[in-house]
């Protein structure tokens, strides 16, 4: 279902800023604002915080992230960052000297160092998958798969320019050959449609300030089942066993919250960040996933055909994601262009060559209509300068 725009559910919308660059931050929306307001007053009163109040929000904080995602609340962890996560994630596999894992060329670094350091410590072979010139990473990434393979470290889109990975194809090769998926979601969970129990990823990642519409500081990571005994990179008192009782704290639990809670990150109970993320996780539930890409893909199709036209080359639809679309400029300047285009009030990211374009619904057609008249605008200049 293609939604209507809903730019008045978005907070400092007002104005003439063309903004298509959700991808680097999303604005906050109206009632993350209102949600984080109240429980800043009420984190001025300390005397009415209670014991629950450490555990009711993050609960429901799991309850929510899981439904987006397709899995079960006892499956999520609450964790400050993508890197976090993901360093949770390199803790609990196994790999070692002939042994590969495999990233993406030019991936995310918080989705590359933390593999980059394993394989120094353990002497694997860290396999960078090179980007294909047909923008299949699916298939590219399926080349390498093979019995020496411990860990596949992937994103669901590049987050250059949203080109595609079939996380269900590559999970099914994955486990067949008996490696470790490990999918970093910032830039597509919320947006794109993700489910869990097909991809079957053994940990995932997202940040909430990106495409979950939340703040900055929070992201969630899922863990599988089988992942859910492993060990945590920090030992703080919330996830041990008996946390709730107060007064026993100093008795020194062994064992830990049951499921992924193991791995939340100390002082997971924010009481201001967590009030935003869920009112805002609430939000995209209500919209639906699909709905909110299938929405986005209108707006980033019409990028593609205008970009055509501008003689630039753009990921095609059959080969990215719907909700972000790179345009590759075809004489380089990405970041001069797109500093161009931000003082015409129309924001874009450049990332590697390409100008990454990634709307949300507080945007229309007029809004990726005004990007393509600024940016051919742009481009007549830069060529009338070469010459």
């Amino acid at each position: 279902m293609i939604l209507e725009p809903q730019r008045e559910s978005f907070d400092g919308m007002d104005g003439g800023i063309c903004y298509l660059n959700c991808a680097y931050m999303a604005p906050q929306l109206r009632a993350s604002v209102a949600a984080g307001e109240q429980a800043l007053s009420r984190r001025s009163r300390p005397w009415e915080i209670s014991a629950s109040d450490f555990f009711e929000e993050p609960e429901e904080s799991r309850r929510l992230f899981a439904r987006l995602v397709g899995g079960d609340p006892d499956g999520v962890a609450i964790v400050p960052s993508a890197s976090y996560g993901i360093a949770v994630a390199a803790r609990n596999v196994r790999t070692g000297p002939g042994r590969k894992m495999i990233v993406l060329e030019e991936e995310f670094p918080s989705n590359y160092y933390a593999w980059a350091e394993l394989a120094a410590s353990t002497g694997a072979q860290l396999e960078t998958v090179r980007r294909p010139a047909d923008e299949d990473w699916t298939s590219e990434v399926l080349k390498r798969l093979d019995e020496r393979v411990d860990v596949v470290a992937l994103p669901n889109c590049h987050w250059t320019d949203g080109s595609l990975v079939d996380l269900e194809r590559v999970g099914e090769e994955v486990r067949r050959a008996g490696a470790a998926l490990v999918v970093d979601a910032t830039q597509s969970a919320g947006a794109h449609p993700l489910d869990v129990r097909r991809v079957r990823p053994d940990f995932l990642v997202a940040a909430a300030y990106k495409w979950l519409l939340g703040p900055y500081g929070v992201a969630f990571l899922w863990a599988a089942e089988e992942r859910r005994e492993g060990s945590p990179i920090e030992h703080n008192w919330i996830n041990r066993r008996g946390s709730e009782d107060f007064s026993g704290l100093a008795g020194y639990a062994a064992g830990f919250q049951p499921g992924a809670r193991r791995y939340d990150a100390g002082e997971r109970s924010n009481f201001i960040l967590l009030p935003m993320a869920n009112a805002a996780l609430r939000q995209l539930l209500a919209w639906g996933v699909k709905n909110i890409s299938e929405t986005l893909g209108t707006l980033t199709d019409l990028a593609e055909e205008g970009a055509l036209r501008l003689g630039l080359r753009p990921v095609p639809r059959g080969r990215r994601v719907r909700h972000m679309i790179g345009l590759r400029l075809p004489s380089g300047g990405a970041a001069e262009v797109a500093g161009r285009l931000a003082r015409q009030g129309v924001f874009v990211s450049a990332r590697g060559t390409c100008l990454r374009v990634s709307p949300h619904l507080y945007n229309t057609r007029e809004d990726v209509l005004r990007l393509l008249d600024a940016l051919s605008r742009v481009l007549r200049q830069q060529s009338a300068t070469r010459r």
